[in-house]
């Protein structure tokens, strides 16, 4: 690179060198300046990511209007704004409700252009149904993101021709989660109550990897229960569980009690009629529901007396005397008069009926089993050392007593109890090696911020010393008189340079120092002449 002549003779001037100096003092403040906001540069942190495209339009934008600076990351996948202003500007943001997560609720009413057709306004009703139904059911813990299809079918006022509404859910899990049966029926009934005419059964719930969650149709699972009885089987044994230890802790201290239990739970339905007749038990108690008694007289009398109206008559009955004769003697009888009498009595009496019902609901608790396992007792000996030793029999019986209490024994029911005394066996603790110093994430860091700090310190000094402090010394200080060529007139230079020096430091008024001055040039001349030229041609 060639620089001009005209630009050499402007540097070399002593103008010139000071304006350059200016600019390299400038240029290197500058470099300073710049080290210095590096060092003070603020870390991002993100703000939100996955979210839509609409959503990512409507956060930047929000952010341009705080004045928040913002970057992108991850590849345009999240929004990163500086650490100290994360949790304010989510917020803020959320305040305005966003990000939205891509579904469109009811605000999509809020936009109706003006001659929509009927069909425009249906589909977006039904848009807005969905829309609010995902936003409903991402509330769950486990549910990520949500998405719900429904097939609602035109009215119609021909019953024939009329269909129910369907529905269907694609759930995006977080990871790790799942959901249980309750949770599925939970929002099954959820979707169901929120459009009209929408039976449970229409509605299908699927997860992410394909998985049919709403499968009615295995309601059987082990031992012929479905899930609703096994959760309840569970719920039973732990809550005799919970009672027996929260019972036994406070006398063995919690860590050293163990309790299982196991229930039989019959969970049969049964109806059952009886009819039974007993026997009246005393005469007086007999109750006559109907009586019938009939009675007939056979055979006649000898025809005798006058005739007419008298001897129409029917004869009177008559009787035969019962005249003892004898031990033996049979009753005498009328010669003159024979007769049969008949006489039938029919008595029905009521009979004891009991009729029962008897229903059964299922649920009922049949056996109870319980086992139970008690460390044994710490105590320290006169050396310190600690030491172990087993339940007397007094305590161990105790303890039975009062796990039978809590759980509610029954001897009849055939429910089992077993107390187990017995040392608990320690579990080996894994020894974690004790990462260095050095590989700490949270040292790692403060040696990051720390070593930028330094290396920022470090190059503010360098230049600070090797080129600011040298540039700022030599404009402070005052330029040098140049030599003259002439040897032999260097000591008059000299010595009327320095008496010109020392006149102008001598302290005095101002005649006093001309007249020196007009005194020296009047002796020495030459020298005073000299003098005048250098100053002349140095531009001073």
């Amino acid at each position: 690179m060639v620089v001009p002549a005209n630009v050499m003779e402007f540097t070399q001037t002593t103008g010139g060198r000071k304006i350059m100096l200016m600019l390299g003092v400038a240029a290197i403040v500058a470099i300073m300046g710049a080290v210095w906001m590096w060092g003070q540069k603020p870390e991002y942190r993100v703000l939100f990511s996955n979210f839509s495209d609409r959503d990512g339009g409507a956060i930047v934008a929000e952010l341009e209007k705080m004045n928040i600076p913002y970057k992108y990351a991850e590849g345009g996948g999240a929004v990163l704004v500086p650490a100290n202003v994360v949790h304010d500007a989510r917020l803020k943001l959320a305040s305005q409700g966003l990000p939205k997560g891509g579904n469109v609720g009811f605000e999509l009413m809020e936009n109706q252009k003006l001659g929509s057709s009927q069909f425009i306004e249906r589909v977006n009703f039904q848009r807005a149904m969905e829309g609010e139904l995902a936003r409903s059911i991402e509330s769950v813990a486990s549910v990520q993101a949500a998405r719900v299809h429904l097939a609602m079918p035109k009215d119609t006022i021909f019953v024939s021709e009329q269909k129910a509404p369907t529905a269907s859910v694609l759930l995006n899990l977080h990871p790790g989660r799942t959901l249980d049966t309750q949770q599925v029926s939970a929002i099954v009934h959820l979707v169901a109550s929120s459009v009209p005419d929408l039976p449970t059964k229409n509605v299908t719930i699927v997860d992410q990897n394909g998985n049919l969650l709403s499968d009615t149709s295995k309601t059987a699972s082990l031992n012929g229960m479905d899930p609703s009885q096994i959760k309840y089987v569970q719920d039973l044994q732990q809550n005799v569980v919970r009672r027996i230890e929260s019972i036994i802790s406070p006398i063995v201290g919690p860590t050293n009690v163990r309790a299982e239990a196991t229930a039989d739970v019959d969970f049969s339905r049964t109806e059952q009629a009886v009819e039974s007749y007993k026997p009246n038990q005393t005469p007086d108690a007999m109750v006559i529901r109907s009586q019938q008694t009939s009675e007939s007289l056979n055979g006649a009398g000898n025809a005798g007396g006058v005739p007419g109206a008298l001897s129409n008559q029917p004869p009177a009955p008559t009787s035969a005397p019962l005249v003892a004769q004898g031990k033996d003697a049979a009753p005498a009888a009328n010669a003159n008069a024979s007769a049969n009498t008949r006489k039938d009595a029919t008595v029905n009496y009521e009979v004891d009926k009991t009729i029962q019902y008897v229903q059964q609901g299922g649920g009922g608790l049949k056996r109870l089993s319980v086992a139970v396992v008690v460390n044994f007792k710490k105590s320290i000996d006169k050396t310190g050392k600690v030491k172990m030793t087993p339940l007397t029999e007094a305590e161990t019986t105790q303890i039975t007593n009062l796990v039978k209490e809590a759980m509610g024994y029954n001897q009849e029911r055939g429910d089992t109890v077993n107390v187990v005394n017995t040392p608990f066996a320690t579990a080996e603790q894994d020894v974690i090696p004790e990462v260095p110093l050095w590989k700490e994430p949270g040292n790692l860091q403060l040696a990051k911020d720390i070593g930028k700090y330094l290396l920022m310190a470090l190059v503010l000094l360098i230049l600070y010393l090797r080129m600011l402090k040298p540039m700022l010394k030599k404009l402070t200080e005052a330029p040098a008189l140049p030599a003259l060529a002439e040897t032999s007139t260097m000591e008059p230079q000299l010595s009327a340079n320095g008496e010109l020096m020392a006149l102008s430091n001598t302290p005095g008024t101002y005649q006093d120092n001309l007249s020196r001055a007009q005194k020296l040039a009047t002796e020495d001349p030459r020298v005073v002449a000299n003098i005048v030229k250098t100053w002349v041609s140095s531009n001073e």
